[in-house]
């Protein structure tokens, strides 16, 4: 079998010892092979490749593994995809197949394959790719008698019916071989003196087989889509708009199917085109179209240019700018640049052009598109800072993956980004923001030769500015990664009926199901009732993935009888908190900063709780109360904690306590430095499709952080309680405090909640000696908490294997709720 590799070999008899050679070879007397512990050697996941599926609404995966002497080219059977939903089952690491079958192609001769059924996962570093110097110098494992399968397989679906693959994470980026990249321009003497122009058929044209040649320039081209589905006979369901010009105006033109891998790439803004055997169609109404306006030319909207590789069989011949005459007079690429002073004053909903210099770049997350035609599909997207000299604050761009694959995956500090066709985002409370549309193209250091904007003067303006900054001094304030969310919810919570722009308020037993279904990198905003019934100061997050050995152990065996449960049941996942033994003997003690209130009249319910402190609730003598203040200053301050009154009797009650979630390694950010660029980019990017020498999951060092507090949210029908992470911003350099309202606050623990940050905000860079709160003073004042009906808004983001993160992004009162 062959992956998509371009240096794979075939070779049929190698005298070499082999799990796979060896599994092969007893699957010839046998059906299915269900394997011993013991006998299930590790193998090495090499890639993990995603198509729509040949039986059910949904996709397939295809995975190649080595066992370090092979590759084998396999098929994963839908029992275990949900592994890779959850990242679990990854490039990069060992796997143990536990039980596999061969499968025959009984619509072609000589077409067959292994299927996985069933297997373990182990840690995120193979130890067989660590001894392996070229993987593609491996080869390639077949059964005897499928050798045909080579000449079907170079990158292509196991199951036939598929002809390519997608993308792992989502469906509108160009994946595989077949995609030409690269200019393809043609030398040949073409005969211009008779064509037609666009205004001609927009005025109606009667007789497309008889239409002339066009002659246009590409100035605006729009993302990939793909409209797949179950029971859709068409082999490259793909689509792509371009809007093309000549002397008379401009129209859209639509790549269709197959002519999208090969031209999609090929075809850039600026790109002169001569075009045969078009056809001409009524437009479709429901579409976003690029703002043009500043072009200052004609738009035609009724009808579009329709290519396709059949009916009739369209000629794209792409004319090299050296042969582009002035005398065709094809209008210029216009560009409506924007300065992030001039951001404010734009309507929301405009279209602008930007360029800047980054300062933070977010990882990327995934959010479900609510499209419900065909199978389920996500978009993936990532927040960017950039500065362009103007003002003090920077472009804040939530950028949706525009098809550029490399160059939504290159984003980093320190590089010149710019991105067009930008829509203008006004929001209550925060800062405008730029997001991007379906015609937004980013270009960023490295690609911008030969683009037309070069020559744009806002973009030469920009260029000198840069030249007068410091690189050390824009380093200092250079981030990546992490929790980041845009923009900060209202001052007022409203419920109404259409939740398009509205966070959704849900139950607490629809958060748990939130909880159990996220995907990798799938990030969701919720809001839940209830009270808070405890807070405690934790030292450091998470570490992600430190507790997991290295072993197959390390994931349950998804297709057990009990693994369904545990699946489902770590997170969220009952706590032992429900238990008729609640978490053994808790001890509390009244602390003299619980005696004082910054509001005051709540002192008797505040309690300072320190875990097992060994002093009984009623024994809170000043004895006692010495001794157990000289334990807890020998010991770290992620002791530090306070409870509701009420809190030890409801947790006796609650069905569920959610405590999987909170802050991980992975919410926190780094601090960008040039010589970590690959590794930081790694950890931002999504998990990769193919496993390469240079990749290493755990290549970012862990982070600083000084700590953060984990908060119990008990639902409103005392129920169901959610343990989630709220880690306040404390510097102006924190990329979270961009577009943060600073309205100054008490530093109440309440007051911290809804604001999100600790007052007032240190500037690192100005060295000031303002000292913030200790958790002690805040936890001092959450008595505040005690009983009161509260709003949470949160954040829930799938890290990847069983870590999620759930983030307190604001807390509102019911005073600051409005009933529609």
């Amino acid at each position: 079998m062959e992956d998509n590799s371009s240096c794979s070999s075939v070779v049929t008899n190698i005298p070499q010892t082999s799990f796979l050679r060896r599994i092969l070879d007893r699957l010839s007397c046998t059906n299915c092979l269900r394997l011993e512990a013991e006998e299930a050697a590790p193998v090495a996941v090499i890639s993990l490749q995603r198509y729509l599926s040949e039986q059910a609404e949904g996709y397939s995966y295809d995975l190649t593994v080595t066992d370090g002497v092979w590759r084998a080219k396999c098929f994963l059977h839908s029992r275990s995809n949900q592994l890779v939903h959850k990242n679990i089952l990854k490039i990069g690491a060992d796997i143990r197949i536990t039980q596999c079958s061969f499968v025959y192609s009984e619509r072609r001769l000589g077409h067959g394959y292994m299927c996985i059924e069933e297997l373990r996962c182990g840690g995120d570093r193979s130890t067989i790719l660590s001894a392996i110097n070229d993987v593609c110098s491996l080869p390639m494992l077949m059964k005897q008698g499928t050798e045909g399968s080579v000449f079907l397989q170079r990158d292509a679906p196991l199951q036939l019916s598929r002809k390519h693959y997608l993308s792992l994470w989502n469906n509108d980026a160009p994946e595989g071989d077949l995609w030409c990249s690269g200019s393809s321009s043609s030398d040949t003497v073409l005969d211009v003196s008779r064509v037609v122009l666009l205004s001609s058929l927009e005025s109606g044209f009667r007789d497309p087989w008889k239409c002339l040649p066009l002659l246009v320039k590409i100035i605006h081209k729009s993302r990939l889509r793909y409209y797949g589905r179950s029971g859709l006979k068409i082999d490259y369901p793909y689509q792509a708009y371009l809007e093309v010009a000549d002397q008379s105006g401009t129209m859209s033109l639509v790549l269709w199917n197959e002519l999208c891998p090969e031209f999609y790439q090929r075809l850039t803004v600026g790109t002169v085109l001569h075009l045969q055997n078009y056809t001409i169609k009524q437009s479709y109404s429901n579409r976003s179209r690029p703002q043009m306006n500043h072009h200052r030319m004609q738009i035609f909207t009724s009808v579009e240019i329709c290519l396709n590789r059949h009916n009739p069989t369209a000629i794209i011949t792409v004319i090299p700018p050296k042969n582009v005459r002035p005398e065709w007079m094809l209008p210029d690429v216009s560009y409506l640049f924007t300065s992030r002073s001039e951001l404010d004053k734009l309507a929301n909903n405009a279209a602008c052009d930007v360029i800047g210099l980054v300062t933070f770049v977010g990882r990327v997350e995934r959010v479900k598109s609510k499209v419900n035609k065909g199978p389920e599909k996500y978009w993936t997207y990532r927040w960017v800072h950039a500065l362009d000299g103007t003002s003090d604050h920077p472009f804040v761009l939530e950028l949706f993956s525009s098809s550029q694959v490399d160059i939504f995956s290159q984003i980093c500090p320190m590089t010149y980004l710019v991105c067009t066709q930008m829509r203008v985002c006004h929001v209550e409370g925060s800062l405008p923001f730029l997001t991007s549309s379906c015609e937004t193209e980013m270009f960023v250091t490295g690609s911008h030769k030969g683009q037309p904007y070069v020559s744009d003067p806002r973009v030469k303006n920009f260029i000198q500015w840069t030249k007068t900054q410091k690189d050390s001094v824009v380093l200092q304030k250079a981030a990546v990664g992490g929790h980041y969310c845009y923009p900060r919810p209202p001052r007022t919570f409203t419920q109404v009926a259409d939740t398009s722009a509205q966070v959704d308020l849900v139950s607490a037993e629809d958060l748990k199901q939130e909880l159990s279904s996220l995907q990798y990198r799938e990030h969701k905003k919720l809001a839940i009732q209830g009270q808070i019934t405890a807070v405690r100061y934790m030292g450091r997050p998470k570490t992600l993935h430190s507790h997991q050995p290295e072993d197959e152990e390390a994931v349950p065996d998804p297709h057990s009888e009990s693994s369904a449960a545990e699946q489902d049941s770590r997170l969220p996942s009952p706590s032992s908190d429900c238990s008729s033994g609640g978490r053994g003997k808790r001890r509390a003690l009244i602390g003299k900063a619980a005696q004082t209130s910054n509001n005051g009249g709540t002192s008797a319910k505040r309690r300072l709780v320190y875990e097992n402190a060994d002093v009984e609730d009623d024994n809170c003598d000043s004895a006692s109360e010495e001794h157990v203040e000289a334990q807890n200053q020998s010991r770290d301050s992620n002791a530090l904690s306070w409870e509701s009154s009420s809190w030890a009797t409801q947790r006796q009650e609650v069905s569920e306590h959610l405590t999987g979630g909170g802050l991980h390694q992975d919410s926190i950010s780094r601090r960008f430095a040039v010589e970590e660029k690959d590794a930081l980019l790694q950890w931002g990017n999504l998990q990769p499709t193919r496993w390469h020498p240079d990749y290493t999951a755990d290549a970012v060092p862990p982070t600083n952080c000084s700590g953060f507090y984990q908060v119990t949210i008990l639902g409103i029908n005392k129920r169901i309680a959610v343990d989630a992470a709220y880690f306040p911003v404390v510097s102006s350099d924190d990329p979270r405090t961009v577009g943060l309202p600073q309205d100054p606050h008490g530093n109440t623990m309440l007051s911290c909640l809804s604001s999100g940050f600790l007052c007032p905000l240190i500037d690192a860079a100005s060295h000031s000696e303002q000292a913030l709160p200790e958790p002690n003073e805040i936890l001092a004042t959450a008595g505040e908490l005690e009983d009161t009906h509260l709003v949470c808004v949160l954040d829930l983001c799938h890290l990847g294997g069983d870590e999620v993160e759930i983030v307190i992004n604001k807390v509102y009162k019911v005073s600051e709720v409005s009933f529609n």
